[in-house]
Parts: structure tokens; sequence; C-alpha cells
């Protein structure tokens, strides 16, 4: 069989980093906010456009589109995998450019808090690609998505949103 495969013009590059916040609520509680329509009610800016759920709901291969924040088009997002018995949730999200894995596993950390592992692993599809991936990488964790921990530990405490910016 012949090869046929083209050259990249350029060299892809793969980037990955992960944090683990805790969360003041049971399990149960936490799990779900990870989801796309739950997480409006604490992520601030959060509004995805649902674009299909068979249920209207969370589920494995829902597609949804947010805006992007770094002028790039609209970000597609699809559950690639929703395991709510693991309290697993990947999401696969891609623009023309680049395309990411954002993985969140949960665990009960105690009866009343829930740790909570988020892995980013981006992946460049052009040079551009590459060096939109250094910087996005380098601002969700500018300061170890503690900003995740607080608007969602805030949430769960007053069920109101937290509404400023770092």
């Amino acid at each position: 069989m012949k090869n046929c495969t083209k050259k990249l013009n350029f060299e892809p590059k793969r980037v990955s980093r992960t944090s683990t916040i805790i969360l003041n609520a049971p399990l149960e509680t936490v799990f779900p906010l990870f989801g796309p329509i739950k997480e409006m009610e604490w992520a601030h800016g959060w509004n995805p456009e649902i674009i299909y759920s068979e249920t209207g709901d969370m589920e494995e291969h829902m597609v949804f589109k947010t805006r992007s924040y770094t002028g790039e088009p609209d970000y597609t997002w699809i559950v690639s995998k929703y395991l709510p018995d693991d309290s697993l949730i990947e999401y696969t999200v891609f623009t023309l450019e680049r395309i990411w894995y954002i993985t969140i596993k949960s665990r009960e950390k105690t009866a009343e808090t829930t740790e909570t592992e988020v892995t980013y692993t981006y992946t460049g599809l052009s040079k551009r690609g590459n060096k939109t991936n250094e910087r996005a990488l380098h601002l969700m964790y500018s300061n170890n998505l503690k900003d995740w921990e607080e608007a969602i530990n805030h949430y769960l405490e007053t069920g109101k949103r937290l509404t400023h910016h770092h």
C-alpha cells in the first residue's frame, strides 16, 4: 500500500496541564456542575449554545458552541465521554487551528468535600494554533484553577454566581 500521508508544513505541538480543586459539597452535588448547562449557574460569562442533545440535557456526544475569547471563530464542543458512575466528563473542543480535550474527574474527599482534577490537553493544527495553545494554557492555569474553586464554592455556599473576574 502506498503511503499517501501529506507531509505537514509545521511541527504539531501538544501541551497539557492538570490541577486539582477542592469543592465544599458532596460528590453528587458537585459533579453535575461540570455539565454545560449547569455550569451557567456558577461560571461568569458561560453561555453555551446547544446544537444537539437527544435529551436536552447533559449526555455523551452532545454538541454545543461557545464564543471564543481569542478572536477565533466560535468553539465547537463535543461531550466525548460522559461517565456519571465514574464522575468523569471529557470534552473535545475545536477551532480551525487547534483542538483540545478537557478531562474532569471528581472523587469524594470527605462526606462534605469533593476533589476534582481538571486536565486541559491542547494540540496545534497549525503554527498559529501551537502559539494560541501555549497562551491559552498559560491563561487557563494562571492561578491554578483557584478561580474555578472560588466560583464554584461561592455558588455552593450562596446559590449565586460570582460576577467579578480576577
